[in-house]
């Protein structure tokens, strides 16, 4: 662990420590093809959530989302985050059924021998629009795109850039209240990933340093609102929206991937 300033506490991980890391990002990345297997319309949100519950657990993975949360009487309830058309992230799963057409963002954390690792990916339900598949082909190259900076030398900023540049030459838009983390330890380390930002700007990167970088793109404005349930996220404008993210570690060469 080093410490960039007062508030700011980034924690380098050893390779042992990236093992289990790796281990951990296996199992999250399987739960990601499983529900990708899964996705049908008809289908519910819930009946993916268990789905995925029962995987981690034979895998001898803890969910890492359920229960997480700062509101003791509002804690996040369910395995996935099954996010559907205008829903940024975290949308609550539920009997609420796929349906054609639809394009949905599951996002997913595993704990693993005390190591967590996230990632997240969108799917198509069925055929869906040319544009939706667009925002979905931009949102997942701006990930790689983003991931390419992530190495040892660079900054936060050059990562946060590269994504915004991509994105916003296609015509969409990076959410900005809502931010990619560093993850090991804990689900939610430091630093913060920005998917907007300038090149040479905030932290710079270490090896060992271990990140989910996380594009949330909105086909229209990035302004987002909260819903009643005090977690759905959705676009103001009601626009769709895609969520690609992987687990990677900062090395002096390439990323590594651990999701």
């Amino acid at each position: 662990m080093f410490k960039i300033n007062n508030s700011i506490m980034v924690q380098l991980k050893t390779e042992a420590e990236i093992n289990i890391m790796r281990e951990s990002g296996k199992i999250t990345s399987d739960v990601l093809k499983l529900i990708a297997n899964n996705i049908k319309p008809g289908i519910t949100t819930k009946e993916l959530d268990e789905i995925a519950d029962q995987f981690i657990t034979a895998s001898g993975g803890i969910p890492a989302f359920k229960g997480y949360g700062h509101d003791k009487n509002n804690l996040y309830p369910s395995t996935l985050c099954v996010s559907i058309n205008d829903e940024v992230v975290h949308g609550i799963p539920s009997k609420r059924k796929l349906k054609e057409g639809d394009i949905v963002s599951i996002d997913v954390g595993v704990k693993y021998k005390n190591y967590f690792s996230d990632s997240a990916s969108t799917f198509s339900v069925g055929k869906i629009d040319s544009e939706k598949q667009r925002l979905m082909n931009v949102t997942k190259e701006s990930l790689e795109i983003g991931i390419q900076q992530a190495v040892a030398g660079n900054y936060v900023g050059d990562i946060s850039n590269a994504v915004q540049q991509y994105v916003e030459k296609a015509g969409f838009s990076v959410v900005r209240d809502l931010v990619g983390h560093g993850v090991g330890k804990d689900l939610h380390e430091d630093p913060q990933i920005p998917n907007f930002g300038k090149v040479g700007e905030g932290l710079k990167l270490v090896e060992g340093m271990t990140l989910a970088i996380e594009p949330m793109v909105n086909a229209g404005k990035y302004k987002v609102v909260v819903g009643d349930d005090g977690w759905t996220i959705r676009t103001k404008d009601g626009s769709p929206s895609a969520h690609f993210e992987h687990t990677i570690v900062v090395r002096n060469g390439n990323a590594e991937i651990l999701t």
